[in-house]
């Protein structure tokens, strides 16, 4: 019986790979899911795997419709699709690579994709637009979407987060609107160490929140992340969205000078290492590590 309805059900082997990104070192960044043949499954189905999957996104890649762009991807979180998200953008982006280049060479890809593409930058189309990627010296890089919505947060809401948060409306320094897709409110608080003593509550909505590191010391700021999911507060490990979205607001206000360092997911034993810097255009660009934890196929 079991067989019969195996034989019913079309399924396809499809190149899968997760990888971890910002981080040079397996298992201590933020993990991606990467369907790397997308063809044929319809949003229901790639929710399903994303939900099922249980990580933070998985992405779904197919072919380009719009001629400037190397390959498309739908990004999902467990529960919802996403226009933009950054660390599943590098981890697509080196998983597509590493495809590409063990389809040129006809043997395994490297694991850590280190070979890139021709040494032009790579486009990346989504639900938001196109996105720049190209490699530097610190691994992949995004160059930042504009802001969806930014300006600042009227007084409710800042008493509001100032309550989700566990601490006083005078310890936020300042904030604002910081969205470039997944919805960021931008918290400034007056250190790193002030953003690692957080013991939030129920936060309802996507709050990122940044201290400064005092000077000298190897990165600028130390950066937390929370959502809502099921009725309770999850924190992500490390957000290449948010850092981009936080990276045009610190630099505008004089807060930062590129190129910088940021530190996430030291509160949950991560070590995610974000590099900001900005190009002779203007353009911001957020990149770090990424290698691949697993590589091979699976039945969709």
């Amino acid at each position: 019986m079991r067989a019969a309805l195996w034989e019913q059900t079309a399924y396809m082997s499809r190149p899968f790979q997760q990888v971890d990104v910002f981080t040079d070192t397996p298992y201590r960044g933020n993990p991606v899911a990467v369907v790397l043949d997308g063809q044929g499954l319809s949003a229901e189905e790639m929710q399903r795997f994303a939900h099922w999957t249980n990580l933070s996104e998985t992405t779904f890649v197919l072919p380009p419709t719009e001629p400037r762009a190397d390959y498309r991807v739908r990004i999902f979180t467990p529960v919802a699709e996403l226009p933009f998200a950054g660390h599943p953008t590098l981890g697509t982006c080196h998983a597509w690579l590493a495809a590409r280049h063990a389809a040129r060479a006809g043997t395994r890809a490297d694991a850590r994709g280190e070979n890139n593409s021709d040494g032009e930058d790579i486009v990346q189309q989504c639900a938001a637009g196109l996105v720049r990627i190209r490699r530097t010296a610190h691994g992949l890089a995004f160059a930042a979407p504009p802001l969806l919505r930014d300006g600042p947060v009227d007084d409710a809401l800042l008493g509001r987060i100032a309550s989700m948060l566990g601490i006083a409306r005078p310890d936020i320094v300042d904030a604002q609107w910081a969205d470039n897709g997944p919805g960021w409110v931008g918290v400034l608080l007056e250190s790193a160490d002030a953003v690692l003593a957080l013991r939030p509550g129920f936060i309802d909505l996507e709050l990122g929140v940044v201290g400064p590191y005092p000077p000298g010391s190897p990165y600028s700021f130390e950066v937390r992340a929370f959502f809502p999911k099921d009725h309770a507060t999850v924190e992500d490990p490390v957000t290449g969205s948010l850092n981009a979205s936080l990276a045009g607001w610190l630099l505008r206000t004089g807060r930062a000078t590129a190129p910088y360092v940021v530190s996430q997911g030291t509160a949950l034993g991560r070590a995610g290492r974000v590099h900001v810097s900005v190009d002779v255009d203007g353009a911001v660009w957020v990149g770090g590590g990424t290698v691949t934890c697993i590589a091979g196929r699976l039945e969709m």
